[in-house]
């Protein structure tokens, strides 16, 4: 299996999209993704509810942490979209509820991970 290239830049971006919990819209992201020549792009904010892992054309990808309640409201919620490039070196991944999820890559010494924190009423 080949390592994540550590030793180049790797690009990683993060977004706050309020949402994006309708399908359609990962296509666009996905395009988004390549457009900043991104490796992996977190993103906060999308509403999805459950956890899991879907299958993309253009991002290869999505991973997904949202609350475990299929039938919870949707609010919350974070996804990791890493770019084929970074698939290949994809060795897992876990859900730390709607603001946290964790990926492991095969490389020397990196991880990614995704939080939204929660947001004060200060």
């Amino acid at each position: 299996m080949p390592l994540l290239p550590v030793r180049s830049t790797i690009n990683i971006g993060t977004w706050n999209i309020p949402t994006i919990w309708k399908t359609e819209r990962t296509i666009q992201i996905a395009a988004e993704l390549r457009r900043y020549n991104l490796m992996v792009l977190g993103i906060s904010e999308t509403y999805w509810t459950q956890s899991g892992q879907e299958k993309l054309g253009l991002a290869k990808m999505l991973l997904y942490s949202g609350h475990e309640d299929k039938d919870a409201l949707h609010t919350q919620g974070v996804e990791l979209m890493p770019v084929k490039e970074a698939g290949k070196t994809f060795i897992g991944w876990g859900s730390g509820g709607p603001r946290i999820i964790k990926t492991s890559f095969k490389t020397k010494k990196e991880g990614i991970n995704e939080c939204h924190p929660m947001l004060s009423n200060h």
